[in-house]
């Protein structure tokens, strides 16, 4: 049996971030990774994917040429170039992590981990026993019990795929289903996204998220709501899906279907019962500070984390808590109120703390200031198609509870006002900053 102070399973954002505190206390740490260093974000998920939507901003930029007196030709998109473009920028990041962890003294084990007891973990044959374990073992696609699910494809697949398809369809209209589905329909791809539930992008402000239904049907996709896919079929080389919407029986073809029905923590295979870890469906009970309620030796970060939001940062953020609290003893808990996000459509959607339903849900009184800013200087400037912002405002503190933008940078400027929700800068202060001019920031003074 291998000795460790701590054991992480898994490579990605959130287990790195627990090797901070760890290993400048010079705690003995060993971490297990069943594939790439760097997780879902940097191999397969964010940063490939920011490359595609790079180019959609460069399609989108030449959509708009006319608006600054420029006359183009049609573009044209090489996809197979594009996404050998996105390979070659992300191909060293698993050595290069690997250099990182090297330097700061992590003993990484690459294989399939396993618990064989509380404290106690096997992989590949190998035993390693430690004080604390640590589950980061990120998240995978949601499994659809539809009759042909044989046939979905990822956005891991997506994001590899060399062949350009001549129509898609997203199953579930979430973020991931508007940021590829964007880069299609500019690339010339017929898209369509089928939706179970009444609303889509359920986490963002209902009405910044109008914004972006229209811009994305704008561009050609079409997206349906309340629609049920029944079965997925393969007839002469394609796939047919078929679904109920409105009451009707409905079909649509493509060449490719996609599950973007959301993602699960992927701790399936961690034997989690051998580790005394009470679960269901894979959602471990934790406490307020990442430590599971049923085994305190054991905490969990990141996607694993069932109910906090799955983002990059946030993975990252929890990780450094966990990290502290092996070292500090439970006292570091999350906050998640001041951490903002962002749909990389084009244009952007960003959006942090409360929306505009969950603030009149919880009893706040407030300000709700809503801009159309598609005719302010800066916006017309630079062609804008949609520039939106809402801000919502406490009435008696006059602190900023929630803001909103689409376009206009917003998911730039949406980090000014993170900082000052969480520093508790007034929005009255927030406008009365004096900002370069003229920049798209200058406009904050004006959104409130």
């Amino acid at each position: 049996m291998e000795k460790y102070d701590v054991v992480i399973l898994g490579g990605g954002n959130a287990g790195m971030g627990v090797t901070v505190a760890t290993r400048a206390a010079g705690l003995s740490v060993a971490m297990i990774e069943a594939r790439d260093l760097g997780g879902t974000c940097p191999n397969r998920g964010c940063t490939p994917k920011k490359v595609l939507v790079a180019a959609s901003h460069a399609l989108d930029e030449i959509e708009r040429a006319d608006k600054h007196a420029i006359t183009v030709g049609a573009p044209r998109l090489d996809w197979r170039a594009l996404i050998e473009r996105e390979k070659d920028i992300v191909r060293d990041i698993p050595a290069r992590l690997s250099q990182l962890m090297a330097r700061r003294g992590v003993d990484v084990i690459f294989g399939e981990a396993a618990f064989i007891g509380g404290n106690a973990i096997r992989v590949d044959g190998r035993k390693l026993e430690a004080r604390n374990i640590v589950i980061a073992t990120g998240s995978k696609p949601r499994s659809l019990p539809i009759p042909g699910a044989e046939h979905l494809t990822t956005s891991d697949d997506v994001l590899g795929d060399p062949e350009l398809p001549g129509a898609v369809v997203f199953i579930g209209g979430g973020v991931i289903a508007f940021e590829l589905g964007q880069v299609y329909a500019r690339a010339g791809v017929d898209v369509t996204i089928l939706e179970a539930l009444p609303h889509l992008l359920a986490a963002f402000d209902a009405d910044a998220v109008a914004r972006i239904l229209g811009e994305s049907e704008r561009i050609g996709m079409h997206v349906r709501t309340l629609a049920w896919v029944r079965t997925i079929e393969k007839i002469d080389g394609r796939l047919r899906v078929a679904f109920v919407a409105d009451g009707a029986e409905c079909t649509v073809d493509a060449d490719r279907v996609v599950n973007c029905a959301g993602r699960v923590a992927n701790v399936e295979r961690l034997d989690l019962g051998a580790g005394v870890i009470v679960h269901r469906e894979g959602r471990i009970e934790i406490d307020d500070h990442l430590r599971s309620r049923s085994n305190p030796d054991v905490y969990v970060c990141g996607d694993a984390v069932w109910n906090s939001p799955q983002l990059s940062p946030v993975a990252t953020y929890e990780g450094g808590i966990v990290g502290r609290n092996i070292v500090d003893g439970p006292r570091h808990r999350p906050d998640y109120g001041q951490i903002p996000s962002a749909l990389y459509t084009v244009p952007a959607l960003a959006g942090v703390g409360l929306t505009e339903a969950k603030a009149k849900e919880q009893g706040f009184g407030v300000k709700v200031h809503v801009n159309d800013m598609r005719g302010w200087l800066s916006a017309r400037t630079y062609g804008e198609t949609v520039s939106w912002s809402k801000i919502i405002v406490e009435e008696t503190t006059d602190r900023i509870v929630g803001a909103h933008i689409v376009g206009h940078a917003g998911e730039e400027l949406i980090h000014l006002f993170a900082l000052a929700m969480k520093h508790g800068i007034t929005a009255s202060q927030l406008s009365d900053t004096v900002y370069g001019f003229p920049t798209f920031s200058s406009d904050i003074r004006n959104m409130m």
